[in-house]
């Protein structure tokens, strides 16, 4: 309960800074506090899951800070989802409880019914069949809670079959890449703030940013989505320190006319910190040039981050995402698992300390499809140099990272193949200017279908109307039939492969 020293000994320091309300630190210590009161007062016990629907705002903050104190599971749940993806969410994780804010009162409601949900709380405004989470709040009381008990988070993800899994940590966390960033970003306390341009239910804002960076006494402004000027004139205004994007933010900031970038006042910013998708060597230099010698970069993903890079790494070792934290360990593995030798291209394989090891939550299929023996894999492909440090070169053709955020191609097929004029669908992962990389399904039609614009607009809406729009094709393509290999398995990287030259 790190904060709760932090609001005893500066409670009007800025803890939030958000569109939808700010909050001192003492005022987001007595919210958490009145938050795990609740969850004791409705029954819950440790152990117990919680799920959470909720935009970038405060409250998202306090509940999560309140079920960390009580012992509970807690569960953010993608708001960009469908409803039909909320509601599997929430039941798969097991909550007894849903927080949800009134905007996403459809996937909220629908949700509710799932008979292991007891009660729902919904945010700034009402939702049927949910209390009110203010009224609520307002009978328990703000005092720090004298027995607590430290929780758990579990995020989801995706994969290349089937439904998204909870990433579940067998041990109480400390995520080994906390002590890295803490030792690289000379924190000030009393004058530091950190700015979160990007969603808060996403594995790296909610550790890196929401749970680092408060417990470290330090303030958060809050962006409820990324505008690139809005995020110089938040770091101007607030004189922000501190920041953690995605590649694609740096595009578009630098996409800006000169004179809009000249305008803003930068000065305060000395560390920032970026990860979650590939950035180019050029964008990188081309950010270095802007902003200076200030980048920090972690590879991993929601299973762990356990790769870190300086500015002076960057600088000695150009190109590199960086060498392994203390406590963890990197391995280059070809097909067959053997450990191939320095510069040699395979796979990229992680191994966490012993208590960071995790399963996929009820699916022991997933656990060790992506493991060997103990090390894990996130499907990258890269190599390691003599002197430790780690380069990419590709990723396995299952996985597409959009924005940052992994998309599992085989998750689109499915849906796409259930169309009546497609005889079979496979969607891979293109170049974009935006995004890094963007959805383009390649059909096979149905005989006798005529595969034209209107057919290609129809299967992009049917996508749209069933899996999350970020997940959805942007494009269409149709062919005759799919590069297969000698037993007649479509080669979806020989596939990609095409629409990828340079790496062909």
């Amino acid at each position: 309960m790190a904060i709760s020293v932090v609001a005893r000994d500066n409670p009007d320091r800025p803890a939030i800074i958000a569109p939808k309300g700010n909050r001192s630190f003492a005022e987001l210590n007595a919210n958490a506090n009145r938050v795990g009161r609740l969850l004791r007062r409705v029954g819950l016990k440790p152990g117990d899951g919680v799920a959470l629907l909720c935009s970038n705002r405060p409250e998202f903050v306090e509940i999560i800070m309140g079920v960390m104190r009580c012992g509970l599971r807690i569960t953010p749940v993608n708001w960009h989802l469908t409803a039909d993806e909320v509601r599997y969410i929430v039941d798969d994780c097991e909550a007894r409880v849903l927080f949800a804010e009134a905007t996403f009162g459809e996937p909220a409601r629908l949700s509710l019914q799932e008979p292991g949900v007891d009660i729902g709380f919904a945010i700034g405004g009402e939702i049927g069949g949910f209390r009110s989470f203010d009224a609520a709040l307002e009978a328990e009381s703000g005092e720090d809670i004298g027995d607590p008990v430290i929780g758990e988070r579990m995020l989801y993800t995706s994969g290349t079959t089937g439904r998204p899994k909870g990433v579940k940590f067998l041990h109480k966390r400390r995520v080994p890449l906390i002590p890295a960033l803490t030792a690289s970003a000379d924190l000030r306390p009393d004058e530091d703030l950190l700015l979160n341009p990007s969603p808060l239910y996403h594995a790296a804002p909610m550790s890196l940013n929401l749970w680092w960076a408060l417990n470290q006494g330090i303030g958060m402004v809050v962006m409820e989505r990324f505008d690139p000027e809005e995020f110089l004139v938040l770091i101007e205004r607030h004189r922000v320190t501190h920041s953690h994007v995605v590649p694609v933010m740096f595009q578009r900031l630098l996409d800006l006319p000169q004179h809009v970038l000249a305008r803003h006042d930068l000065s305060s910013l000395r560390w920032m910190l970026h990860g979650s998708a590939p950035c180019s060597t050029d964008l990188k230099n081309s950010v270095i040039a802007w902003l200076g010698p200030i980048l920090h970069e972690f590879f991993g993903g929601t299973e762990g981050a356990l790769v870190y890079s300086t500015p002076a790494d960057w600088q000695s070792h150009p190109g590199t995402v960086g060498k392994a934290v203390e406590g963890g360990t990197i391995a280059i593995l070809d097909d067959d698992g053997n450990a191939l030798p320095t510069g040699e291209i395979g796979t990229v394989y992680l191994r966490a300390p012993e208590t960071e090891r995790f399963v996929y939550f009820k699916a022991s299929e997933k656990t060790e499809a992506n493991r060997r023996g103990d090390w894990f894999t996130m499907g990258d492909m890269g190599f390691l140099d003599d002197d430790g440090y780690l380069y990419l070169t590709g990723r396995d053709a299952d996985i597409v990272v959009s924005g940052g955020v992994n998309i599992y191609p085989a998750e689109i097929d499915l849906v796409l193949n259930t169309h009546p004029a497609v005889k079979e669908a496979v969607c891979v992962g293109i170049p974009s200017e935006r995004w890094g990389e963007e959805i383009r399904a390649v059909v096979r039609p149905a005989e006798d279908v005529v595969a034209d614009d209107t057919l290609a607009d129809e299967l992009i809406s049917f996508s749209r109307d069933r899996i999350a729009a970020f997940k959805a094709p942007k494009s269409i393509d149709w062919v005759d039939d799919f590069p297969r290999s000698s037993v007649g398995k479509v080669m979806r990287r020989d596939l990609r492969d095409r629409y990828w030259p340079a790496r062909s």
